[in-house]
């Protein structure tokens, strides 16, 4: 009985060890740089800290002129980013939208003031009556996404923590049905961020094209520009080719937002940093299709105003005309000083932020461009990484301690100390947790299983007063653990 002890600590150990090798890390921007070196070296000045990054995907326009550059890596296997690398975008392509009513307004196809179920009359609740202006403005008073049902709020729960898509399912169909159900809020008028408002009118414009979105933006957009690595993904199978792999905070590989619904917002778009540099400097020209989306009309704060899409915010004396994109993985910010005709694209593959960098490449101060900081950590990604991590190596060593135990319980035992830290190591957010602590967390389930062995064959099977109930519990949990492996591994 003596070489319990040793046994228990040396598996631990080994356990420790081997979770040293996989234990979860930050992303990190490396020193791999391709392209215009000068510009690899500003953007590296500006970052204040590599940590968090995996690669960046970097263009400056400046006196007509587009450089580019890439740094650091596009996926774990460290090939680097290149000019055509693709990045998921986020909400940039709302941009693209507001851009395309100015376009259709400009060609008499449509008018702002018109409303959106005289455009797409499939609408036919309350919400037909904003108009196409104050869609494209964010002034619509509708919600930013709509969740009409418990598989939605699901959805969006795990999709929030196991970098899943909450988009989807959310196909044309389920739009228009969400923008039926909707009566625009008291805040019509004033702006207020809507991923739905957004879509709706894209789907609008298209409704009245008779085309889809996809097509609409192809013929009067991205062909004339000659954006022909901007691509709408609708399922993974259809991923661009050598692209930039996302990140969170802790490492994991998210999956990709598809959703054809919510296409105009931007969900499905991957984008290089060569063709959004297109975008940029006709645009800051003027002579891009619907270029005046550009032009502010509302006030949203005191320093910022909204056009069709476009934000425009003061910094000190200039003004920045702009638009961000964020998804599980990716990050994007394209910019420009109208006054000055320099332009910025900046593209990431973690979800930390890049308007930092953007803006100071376009010479905004550091104390005015902010930092990258992902703010406040959120105590759930906190909780979960810390408790998963250690909470089924140390119930399992309780419960093979209990003189009381019976087989069936720590059979159960050993499994979740198993797939708790797996939980641990894919669902915490190691960015503001040590990964240092995950290979303890190994450590403990690692001793918890030896013991579990070591006491094995002293067990009974089943010790409970009322048998039936364990084996009900047993399979139970058994069953749970086995559809959460599933879900990680999906």
């Amino acid at each position: 009985m003596h070489k319990t002890p040793v046994i228990v600590l040396v598996t631990g150990v080994v356990a420790g060890l081997v979770g040293l090798g996989v234990m979860p890390r930050e992303p990190r921007l490396t020193a791999q740089t391709t392209g215009d070196a000068d510009l690899a070296a500003a953007t590296r000045a500006v970052v204040d800290d590599p940590g968090g990054y995996r690669g960046l995907a970097v263009a400056l326009i400046d006196d007509g002129q587009i450089r580019t550059a890439g740094l650091g890596d596009r996926d774990r296997a460290g090939n680097p980013v290149e000019s055509d690398t693709s990045f998921e975008i986020g909400s940039v392509p709302k941009v693209l939208t507001g851009m395309l009513l100015a376009h259709q307004a400009g060609a008499g196809a449509v008018r702002p003031d018109d409303t959106l179920g005289a455009t797409w009359p499939a609408v036919t609740g309350a919400a037909r009556e904003v108009t196409l202006a104050e869609l494209a403005s964010h002034r619509s008073g509708l919600p930013r996404v709509v969740l009409s049902s418990v598989t939605d709020w699901a959805r969006l729960f795990w999709a929030n923590f196991a970098a899943g898509n909450p988009y989807a399912g959310q196909d044309v169909d389920r739009v228009r049905a969400a923008a039926n159900d909707q009566t625009p809020g008291d805040g019509r008028g004033e702006v207020s961020y809507s991923n739905l408002g957004m879509a709706v009118l894209g789907q609008a414009l298209a409704a009245d094209a008779g085309l889809g979105y996809p097509e609409l933006l192809d013929r009067e957009l991205l062909t004339p520009l000659g954006m022909t690595a901007t691509t709408q993904v609708t399922g993974s199978d259809a991923l661009p080719a050598e692209r930039a792999e996302g990140a969170t905070g802790s490492g994991r590989t998210p999956d990709p937002w598809t959703g054809t619904g919510y296409a105009a917002a931007g969900i499905g778009y991957w984008s290089t940093v060569e063709d959004l540099a297109r975008l940029v400097a006709a645009t800051a020209v003027g002579t891009a299709p619907g270029a005046d989306a550009r032009d502010p009309r509302f006030d949203d704060t005191e320093r910022r105003r909204i056009g069709y899409g476009w934000f425009t915010t003061r910094y000190g004396d200039r003004e920045i005309t702009w638009h961000n994109g964020a998804t599980s993985g990716f990050h994007s910010y394209v910019g420009f000083d109208r006054a000055t005709g320099r332009g910025v694209v900046v593209l990431g593959n973690t979800d930390r932020g890049v308007e930092p960098i953007g803006l100071r490449l376009l010479d905004v101060p550091r104390e005015q461009a902010g930092d990258a900081s992902p703010g406040p950590p959120a105590l759930i990604g906190i909780g979960i990484a810390v408790l998963f991590t250690f909470i089924g190596g140390l119930s399992l060593l309780g419960t093979a301690l209990r003189t009381a135990s019976d087989r069936l319980t720590v059979l159960s035992g050993a499994v979740w100390a198993l797939v708790y830290p797996a939980l641990g190591h894919q669902l915490g957010d190691w960015s503001a947790v040590p990964g240092w602590l995950w290979p303890l967390g190994l450590a403990a389930s690692g001793a918890g299983l030896a013991l579990a062995a070591y006491r094995w064959r002293h067990l009974p099977v089943n010790g409970a007063p009322r048998p039936w109930l364990r084996v009900a519990a047993t399979a139970g949990s058994l069953a749970v653990a086995t559809t959460l492996t599933a879900a990680l591994l999906a």
